[in-house]
């Protein structure tokens, strides 16, 4: 079952499933962020790891990513995507997902409708930490994204538990708390 609105609140409120909780969507001159119908839409921290092709990198391996091609940059207000690039990013809420809950966290249309797309990734039961977002520009131009404001939304769908959770298998990204690079 997908959970509303009122279900996401007491399990965020009770439980604390999302830490900070806005209790309503936020809309005014922003990007929309906080609880909606259906999902929880997050923000995005002001730090930022930006994909900068250098001489360290002549093929992007998942397996052997040298973090020399992200370099780090903080800013009050926005981030510029380079052309055909990405960056990484970091969810401002903190999640801890419940043993039987399931959070699938999709892009926002105001962004992919600016073709910047953001990557569909699971919040698997068990699992907490901050979200580690990665932004993709798929554009020919420079493409800007708000810190602060919102850049997906996270939709929670209840099962019954599973028989090992990720806090069980202890996931190579249990507790994430920054920017965090591709593991093995």
């Amino acid at each position: 079952m997908v959970l509303n609105d009122t279900q996401i609140a007491e399990r965020a409120t009770t439980h604390d499933m999302i830490d900070p909780f806005v209790d309503r969507q936020v809309r005014d001159d922003v990007v929309s962020y906080g609880l909606s119908s259906f999902g929880y839409d997050m923000r995005v921290a002001d730090a930022f790891r930006v994909f900068t092709p250098n001489m360290f990198n002549s093929v992007v391996d998942p397996k052997d990513l040298d973090d020399r091609a992200l370099v780090e940059t903080t800013t009050d207000d926005h981030i510029l995507i380079p052309p055909n690039s990405y960056v990484l990013a970091r969810s401002i809420e903190y999640f801890k997902m419940p043993r039987d809950v399931l959070g699938i966290v999709l892009g926002k249309s105001t962004y992919a409708r600016s073709g910047i797309i953001v990557n569909v990734t699971p919040l698997e039961p068990g699992w907490e930490g901050h979200v580690t977002i990665e932004i993709g520009n798929g554009t020919p131009l420079p493409a800007k994204v708000y810190a602060n404001e919102g850049i997906a939304q996270v939709v929670f769908m209840q099962g019954d538990p599973p028989s090992i959770s990720y806090a069980d298998k202890k996931g190579k990204y249990q507790h994430q708390t920054g920017i965090t690079l591709p593991r093995l």
